[in-house]
C-alpha cells in the first residue's frame, strides 16, 4: 500500500512576500496553532505562578508560624510543578506537530511547483538553489512557527508579570515594562546585520552546491581531459569564500547569543536591587521580595523565547524569501498548457517549423545536420514545444494543442536527459508498462544489450541517480532505449550516438530505422552513419534549412554539408562505416564526439 501523502491538497500559498507566506502556513492549521498558543501561554504563566505561591508560603506560613498554611502552600507548589511538566510536554508536542505540518506543506507546494515548471526550471534556477530551498529553507521557515506557541505565551507572560509587579509596586512594573523594549532596541542593529549576512551566505551556498553537483556529474569527463584538479581548485576557492561568509554569519549570531542572557540578567539585577532596597525600607514584605525575584527570574524565560524567536524570524524570512522566489516562477507560455485547447491531429500528421522552413512528413526518418549545435537544440525545443514558437502540427498551431497530448505523442530525447535511481528495468521502463521482451527488443535496437550483460543482476541491477555507475556510452544507449520503449508518435533524437564507437553507431543507425519503421523520427546529428540511414536529410545553416535530399545527394552537391559531416575530402559519401579507427564519420577521438560533438 503506497504511503499516505501528508497534504494531498496543500492549498494555494500566499507568495506576495516572505512574511505573508509564513502567515499562510499558520492559517493552514488554525486549531493546532491555537492549541500551541494556549499550552505555551499556560506553561509560561504557570512559571510566574510559582513565585506567587512561594511568597504566600513565606508570608502566611513561615512568618506567621502557621504550619497548616505552610503545608497547604507547599502542596500547591508541588502540584504546580506537576502541572507545569504536563503543560510543557503538551506544548512541545503540539509545536512539533505545527512545525512538521508546515514543513510537509511547504515541501508539497514546492514539489508541485517544480513539476509545473518542468523544462523551464533549469533555465530559471540553478540546481543548487533548488536543493537548498527544498531542504534547508523549508526547515528554517517552519521553525518560525514556534512564535505562534511559546512566542505568544512569552508576550502574554510578560504582560502578566508586569501586572503582578504592579500589584506590589508600580515602580518595579515600570522598570520591567520599559526594560524589555530597551533590550529589543539594543538587539535591533545586530538582527539587521544578521539578516544581511545570512542572505548573502544562503545565496553563495546555493551557488556552491550547484557547482559541486556539476563537478560530480561530469567527474568522468573531467578526469579524462585532466581537468579534475583545476575544477577542484576552483571549488576550493569558492568554498573558502563561503567559509569566510559563514564566519560573518557566526560572528553576528554569537554576538546575539552573547547579548541574549546578559541584557535580561542586567534587568534582573536592577529590579532585584530596587526590590531589596524597598524591603529594607519596609515598603514591601520579605515574601513580596522573594516574589519579585521569582517574577523577574521567570521573566528571563519569555524574554529568551522572544529574542530566540527574533533570530528564528530573521532566518525564516531569508528562507521564506527564497521559497517565495521559486513559487513565483511561472511556466513558459509554451509549456503552461493553459491556452484554449485545440484538437490535435487524430492521425500522424506533418510537423512544420516556419522559423527554419523544416517540414517533417509523417512516418519519415528525417536527419537534420546543423552547422551550429545551438540551432539544433533550439529546433528540438520548438518541435517538442518547450519554447513558444509558430510550429504547426497537421496545420494546427502546436502551442494551441493540450500539453498532455503533445507530451504523450511527441518526445524529445536529449543527450543529457536525467536518469533516476532505481533498478535498470525501472530506469528503462520509465512510466511505460513494457514487459521484458519489449525491453530486450529496445535494448537490441539501441545496441545496449551489453549494458545489461555487464550488470551482475541483469535488469534488476541497481543504477545510481544520473547513471553514475555506467559509462558515458552506456548512459547514452540507456537513454535511447528508454526513448524507444516510450514508442511516441514523433521521436526527436538529439545527437543520440556522440559517446559510442563507430561500429556501435553503425548498428544503432541500422536498427533504429527498423525499430521506428512507419513512425516519424527526427535525428539531429552530424554523423554520416546516422544521416546515411535517413529517408531525407535537411541541412540547417544559419538557422534555415538551405538544402534537402538524401545524405549521398547532399554530399555530392553541397560543399558546406560535405565539410560539416565528412570533415575529410576522402570520406565515403554513402556514410557507410569506416573500419579504420579515427577515420571520418566515426565517433571516436576524431569523429562525432570530438568533432561535431553536440555535448550539451
Amino acid at each position: 500500500m503506497p504511503p499516505a501523502i501528508p497534504h494531498p491538497e496543500p492549498g494555494t500559498p500566499d507568495t506576495s512576500g516572505p512574511l505573508r507566506y509564513i502567515w499562510w502556513l499558520v492559517r493552514c492549521q488554525p486549531l493546532r496553532v491555537l492549541r500551541g498558543s494556549v499550552f505555551g501561554t499556560a506553561w509560561m504563566a504557570g512559571l510566574a505562578l510559582r513565585p506567587y505561591l512561594i511568597s504566600r508560603a513565606i508570608d502566611d506560613g513561615l512568618r506567621a508560624g502557621d504550619h497548616r498554611a505552610l503545608l497547604g502552600w507547599a502542596t500547591a507548589i508541588l502540584l504546580a510543578g506537576f502541572g507545569l511538566a504536563w503543560l510543557g510536554i503538551l506544548r512541545h508536542r503540539t509545536m512539533t506537530f505545527v512545525r512538521e505540518d508546515a514543513s510537509a506543506r511547504s515541501a508539497e507546494v514546492l514539489l508541485r511547483q517544480l513539476a509545473r515548471l518542468g523544462a523551464v526550471l533549469p533555465r530559471r534556477l540553478a540546481a543548487g538553489d533548488v536543493a537548498t530551498v527544498s531542504g534547508y529553507d523549508v526547515t528554517r521557515t517552519s521553525q518560525v512557527l514556534t512564535l505562534t506557541g511559546p512566542g505568544v505565551g512569552a508576550v502574554l507572560t510578560y504582560v502578566l508579570v508586569a501586572v503582578l509587579l504592579w500589584s506590589i509596586d508600580p515602580l518595579l512594573a515600570m522598570l520591567v515594562l520599559l526594560g524589555v523594549p530597551v533590550i529589543a532596541v539594543a538587539l535591533g542593529p545586530l538582527l539587521r546585520r544578521l539578516e544581511r549576512v545570512e542572505s548573502t551566505y544562503r545565496q553563495q551556498q546555493g551557488e556552491l552546491t550547484t557547482r559541486a553537483d556539476d563537478i560530480v556529474a561530469g567527474l568522468r569527463v573531467l578526469a579524462g581531459v585532466g581537468g579534475r584538479h583545476l575544477f577542484a581548485r576552483r571549488y576550493a576557492d569558492r568554498s573558502q569564500r563561503l567559509r569566510a561568509e559563514g564566519y560573518r554569519v557566526g560572528t553576528a549570531r554569537s554576538r546575539i547569543e552573547a547579548v541574549t542572557p546578559v541584557l535580561p540578567g542586567l534587568l534582573l539585577a536592577a529590579v532585584v536591587w530596587l526590590a531589596a532596597r524597598m524591603a529594607i525600607d519596609g515598603s514591601i514584605t520579605v515574601g513580596e521580595l522573594v516574589a519579585v525575584y521569582g517574577y523577574v527570574a521567570v521573566l528571563i524565560v519569555p524574554v529568551w523565547f522572544l529574542l530566540e524567536g527574533s533570530y528564528q524570524l530573521i532566518q525564516g524570512r531569508v528562507a521564506a524569501r527564497r521559497i517565495v522566489r521559486l513559487l513565483r516562477l511561472t511556466p513558459d507560455p509554451a509549456t503552461a498548457g493553459r491556452r484554449p485547447g485545440v484538437a490535435a491531429p487524430r492521425r500522424p500528421a506533418e510537423l512544420a517549423d516556419p522559423a527554419t522552413g523544416l517540414v517533417v512528413r509523417p512516418g519519415q526518418v528525417l536527419g537534420v545536420a546543423a552547422d551550429d549545435p545551438a540551432q539544433a537544440e533550439a529546433l528540438a525545443d520548438r518541435l517538442g514545444r518547450y519554447v513558444a514558437s509558430d510550429v504547426t502540427w497537421g496545420g494546427v498551431p502546436l502551442a494551441a494543442v493540450a500539453l498532455d497530448e503533445v507530451r504523450a505523442r511527441i518526445l524529445v530525447a536529449e543527450p543529457d536527459a536525467y536518469l533516476f535511481a532505481g533498478t535498470l528495468r525501472q530506469v528503462l521502463r520509465g512510466r511505460t508498462t513494457s514487459d521484458d521482451p519489449a525491453i530486450h527488443a529496445a535494448l537490441h535496437a539501441a545496441s545496449a544489450r551489453d549494458v545489461v550483460d555487464s550488470q551482475p543482476g541483469g535488469l534488476d541491477s541497481p543504477v545510481d541517480a544520473r547513471g553514475r555507475t555506467l559509462s558515458g556510452g552506456q548512459r547514452q544507449r540507456v537513454r535511447l532505449t528508454r526513448a524507444l520503449l516510450a514508442e511516441p508518435e514523433v521521436l526527436i533524437l538529439v545527437d543520440p550516438t556522440s559517446a559510442v564507437d563507430a561500429h556501435t553507431e553503425a548498428r544503432v543507425a541500422r536498427r533504429l530505422r527498423q525499430a521506428r519503421l512507419g513512425r516519424t523520427t527526427i535525428v539531429l546529428a552530424t554523423s554520416p552513419l546516422l544521416l546515411g540511414h535517413a529517408d531525407s536529410v535537411g541541412y540547417l545553416r544559419d538557422g534555415r534549412i538551405v538544402d534537402t535530399g538524401s545524405h549521398a545527394e547532399l554530399i555530392e552537391r553541397n560543399p558546406g554539408y560535405r565539410a560539416l559531416v565528412a570533415r575529410d575530402s576522402d570520406s565515403d559519401p554513402t556514410g557507410s562505416p569506416d573500419p579504420l579507427p579515427g577515420a571520418s564519420g566515426t565517433s571516436g577521438p576524431t569523429g562525432t564526439a570530438a568533432g561535431a560533438g553536440w555535448l550539451r
